[in-house]
């Protein structure tokens, strides 16, 4: 799930692909947009002619920037699931899976856009939706591997990784991105291994 609504504002069949270039040259766009100014000052107008395409092609797609916006950053939260997920074993505390320090090294490009999206304690839309992708992952995992109270404990890990990043992201943490993933490692493993029973 992305944040954009299916219906009246999906446009051709979800594996049409028309739409999907036409979502990409979208999300691009904003990217770029973002790069040069702050997510805020973007407007529809500039974005669409910055896309080739037209207004109403846009609203065909998304109802709104800030829905496009959730869009467009809908991939790295996947990144961030992923790599908290990159381990196989028993995870070893003092060492952070390798993705998740190239993760966090390469939020700087567009860091600024998702500070708009994603506010400290890990509110907001892209929030949300990390969230809501982490705590189902990690609930999954934890249910085929028979680990006790896996919505509690999938629960934590997804608030805990949200607000860590969040709050890092807005400079209320300061580290650096190995430093970070490091500690951030430190502590869900540490949830993993809480005893809940």
């Amino acid at each position: 799930m992305t944040g954009v609504p299916e219906g009246p504002h999906a446009s051709g069949p979800a594996g049409d692909p028309r739409t999907a270039r036409t979502r990409a040259r979208l999300r691009q766009a904003l990217l770029d947009a973002c790069a040069e100014r702050p997510f805020e000052e973007v407007g529809v107008a500039a974005l669409v002619r910055r896309a080739g395409m037209g207004r109403a092609t846009f609203y065909l797609h998304y109802p709104d920037l800030q829905a496009l916006a959730v869009d467009a950053c809908a991939e790295v939260v996947r990144e961030a699931v992923d790599a908290l997920h990159a381990w196989r074993g028993v995870p070893d505390p003092r060492v952070p899976p390798p993705a998740l320090t190239s993760f966090f090294a390469g939020l700087a490009p567009h860091a600024a856009l998702y500070r708009t999206l994603l506010r400290p304690g890990g509110g907001g839309p892209l929030g949300e939706l990390l969230h809501r992708e982490l705590r189902e992952r990690s609930r999954v995992e934890r249910t085929l591997a028979g680990a006790p109270a896996p919505e509690l404990i999938a629960s934590a890990v997804a608030a805990a990784f949200a607000g860590v990043l969040a709050d890092w992201l807005h400079g209320l943490i300061e580290d650096t991105p190995e430093g970070i993933a490091a500690r951030i490692w430190r502590l869900l493993v540490a949830l993993h291994r809480m005893p809940v029973t």
